[in-house]
This record gives C-alpha cells, sequence and structure tokens, in this order.
C-alpha cells in the first residue's frame, strides 16, 4: 500500500487531476495483488456511486447555483455591505460576513471564493487594498461556507461515516459564526495596521431592517433545512430536492431573475461542479477498498493509540496531520479517504462523531487554501492576478485565525454540540 501512497503523492506533484490521480493510484494496488479480480476495478467506482444519501450533492449543488442566477447572492451582498461596511477595513469585513451570508447558500469554497473575488476583490483593490492582502480575505474567508449548512463536506463525511447529516448541519452553526468573529478581528487588527478605512458610515435601523427583509429568504432557508430534518418531513437526502424547489420557487416568484438564459448558466454550472466532485467520489471506491484490504484503519489506530490515548492530545495530532496532508492533497479526497479511518479511532477514546467531524471539517478547509495545490488560492490568485509569495505572506494571520477557532472546538467540544442537542436531542 506504500507504493500506491507514493504513486498518488508523484501523479499530484505531476499535476494530475486528483480524480485520476486517485483511480490510477488505486488501480496499482489490484496489479500488486493478482488475487483479486481486475474487474473490481470497474465495479468499484459503479458502486460508489450508488448510494442514495450521495444524491443530496448535486441536488444542494443545483440550488446553489440557481440561487446565485436568481438573485440571491446580490441581496446578500447588499446586505453584507450594510452590517459590516462601516467596521474597520470597510470591504473586507462585508467580505467576511458575505461568506457567512453564503454559507447558507453555497456550501461551496471555491465558488463562493470566486464569486467574491470578481464582485468584491476587484472592488477592494480599487479601493486601494493590497493585492496580496484582498486575495487573503477572499479565499481564507470562503473557509466558512462550508461549516455553515448546508456543506457538501459534512455531508460527505457523514454519508461515509454514518453519522447523522441533520446534527452536523446544526453542530456548524456555532463554528461557523466563531470563524465570522474570528476572521473579522483579524481583519480590523491587520487594517488599523495597513491605514484601511472604514466603506460608509454606520447604517441606521431602518437600513438593516430593509436589507434583512430584502434577504430574508436566503435567511429562511438553512432554518427550514434543518428544521425539515428535525421534525421528520423529508430525510437529508430528500433535503436536496426540497432545496432544489425552494430554489427554483424563490428566484422565479419571490426574487424574479430566472430566465431561461440563467436557468441554462446554473446547468451548465452544476453538470461542471457535479462532474468534477462525482468523479473524486468513484474513483476513490478503487483506493478505499486497498485501505480497507490491507487494514490500514487498524494499524494507524494502533500507531495513534501508541503515542496517546488521550482525546484531546488525539485530536490535535490528526489535525496537525490533517494541515499538512492538506497541502498536497484535495480537500474531498481527504474526506472521502480519512473518515473510515479517522472516526472508529476518535469514537475508541471517546469523542463525539459530531465533534470530530466539526473539527475534521475545520482543518480540511484549510487544504483549499495552503500551497502547493489549495484550489482556492489558486483560482482566486488567477482571478485578482496575485503571486502566491504575496498572498502567502498576508495569508498568515488568517488562517491562524482559523485554526484557533479549531482548538477551541477541540478543548470545548459543546460549541459544536450544543445547537444538535438543544435541535434534536443528546446523540
Amino acid at each position: 500500500m506504500l507504493l500506491v501512497f507514493i504513486l498518488f503523492g508523484i501523479f499530484l506533484v505531476m499535476g494530475m487531476p486528483v480524480a485520476f490521480a486517485i483511480g490510477i493510484a488505486g488501480t496499482f494496488f489490484f496489479l500488486q495483488n493478482p488475487q483479486l479480480p481486475f474487474t473490481m476495478i470497474i465495479q468499484l467506482p459503479i458502486s460508489q456511486t450508488q448510494n442514495f444519501p450521495l444524491l443530496a450533492i448535486p441536488l444542494f449543488i443545483f440550488a446553489a447555483n440557481l440561487m446565485n442566477e436568481t438573485g440571491t447572492t446580490l441581496r446578500l451582498i447588499k446586505l453584507a455591505g450594510v452590517l459590516a461596511g462601516h467596521m474597520r477595513g470597510g470591504l473586507a469585513q462585508v467580505n467576511v460576513v458575505l461568506s457567512t451570508l453564503m454559507g447558507g447558500v453555497s456550501g461551496s469554497a471555491i465558488a463562493d471564493a470566486a464569486m467574491e473575488a470578481r464582485i468584491l476583490g476587484t472592488q477592494m483593490i480599487k479601493k486601494g487594498f493590497s493585492v496580496g492582502y484582498t486575495t487573503a480575505v477572499t479565499v481564507i474567508t470562503a473557509c466558512i461556507t462550508p461549516i455553515i449548512p448546508p456543506s457538501i463536506g459534512l455531508i460527505l463525511y457523514g454519508t461515509i461515516g454514518q453519522v447523522s447529516i441533520g446534527r452536523l448541519f446544526a453542530g456548524g452553526i456555532v463554528p461557523g459564526l466563531m470563524m465570522m468573529v474570528f476572521l473579522m478581528a483579524t481583519v480590523s487588527i491587520t487594517s488599523k495596521k495597513k491605514g484601511y478605512l472604514p466603506e460608509r458610515k454606520r447604517p441606521s435601523l431602518k437600513e438593516v431592517v430593509i436589507a434583512l427583509i430584502d434577504s430574508i429568504w436566503a435567511f429562511l432557508f438553512p432554518i427550514a433545512l434543518i428544521g425539515g430534518i428535525r421534525f421528520g418531513l423529508f430525510t437529508p437526502t430528500e433535503a436536496g430536492a426540497f432545496a432544489g424547489v425552494y430554489a427554483f420557487l424563490v428566484g422565479a416568484f419571490f426574487y424574479r431573475g430566472l430566465t431561461w438564459e440563467s436557468f441554462k448558466r446554473t446547468l451548465e454550472f452544476t453538470i461542471v461542479d457535479i462532474g468534477s466532485i462525482m468523479s473524486i467520489i468513484a474513483l476513490s471506491g478503487i483506493f478505499g477498498y486497498g485501505l480497507a484490504y490491507e487494514r490500514a484503519g487498524d494499524t494507524f489506530s494502533r500507531f495513534m493509540l501508541g503515542i496517546t490515548n488521550h482525546p484531546q492530545i488525539l485530536l490535535l495530532l490528526i489535525v496537525g496531520a490533517l494541515f499538512i496532508a492538506g497541502m498536497f492533497i484535495d480537500s474531498t479526497a481527504i474526506i472521502l479517504l480519512f473518515t473510515a479511518i479517522l472516526l472508529p479511532l476518535v469514537d475508541e477514546v471517546g469523542v463525539d462523531p459530531v465533534h470530530f467531524g466539526l473539527v475534521f471539517m475545520l482543518v480540511v478547509v484549510l487544504g483549499l487554501v495552503t500551497p502547493p495545490v489549495g484550489v482556492s488560492m489558486y483560482t482566486v490568485c488567477s482571478i485578482l492576478d496575485c503571486s502566491l509569495e504575496e498572498y502567502s505572506k498576508e495569508s498568515i494571520p488568517f488562517v491562524i485565525a482559523v485554526i484557533l477557532v479549531d482548538i477551541l472546538l477541540i478543548f470545548f467540544p459543546d460549541l459544536v454540540l450544543f445547537v444538535p442537542n438543544l435541535i434534536f436531542g443528546k446523540g
């Protein structure tokens, strides 16, 4: 299995797409073990996608793209400007708040980062923010988006680990808000040093109320989602279908932004997004089978428990290892490959799977923003024409802020579990 991991790393360094790197490296495992039938190389990717809960992923992606195309995002931008534009750092604070609001709509850090780079990023540069600072804020604040429900990453984790997706969604609310507060504080501190000023005067209560009412349908979406799951109106998978219908009705009849052209763009973006994610999911079945066959999870558990069986120290070690792994492996691949290995380990020392899911997700999303393979990082650097060196320098305080949130979650599990226990009862 070591050769398989080495090949996987070589393929990634060569720039091979993650899905192909996983699939081809996994195929070498079967070449090493000729007693296994080669037909499994075809069967495993197919069976990997024959999982009913995974149907929620394309449905949520469709709903998010539809909301973006029908005016929901523009209303959230306006609301974020009203709420945060008067703070030190102006548009940078708006960027943080917008990512938090987009968490209830998008669920994808990459999509959020690209959208904000095109809309807010260019405006920040025009207002005098440096390119590196603008890029860092845009990239790293987008890490909030996959934490607040609905989150594609949490759906994957819950599906693989057999963890309640409803409880995971509810568990993401407080960590997401904590990330917002910590990142806003970081913007305030760094803006003071750099002399970045507020964008506007403090808003009146009337302005805030008008902006809130205008964005009410975006706010109701995650509430309706969690409420529907809690009261048994639909399963987490069916919630994806509800999300699509909700986005269609809001876009067509309330915001009146749905046109044939916007609907076609929605379908185009959705097909591309689904194709990339499902390719990784399908081909990870080949790689994952090798891990299970070699009992890699048991080996890793024995190794880690040989170091410590203290829950918090163990989580700190896991977070450190995942932070390094995230620099080289795509975040979706990390969730698919490591959930089944790590979940039994933390369960053995008494860590709640919902608590671990949010600790896990917070460090996994950092893989999107750290060199050398951070997808969000490269996306925004390309859009804003920013060098990797300049981005890396400016991103350090923001990465530290996210890591501090994760450490707090490790030592105070109730920050994650309070809301799920309140809504669903103690698990």
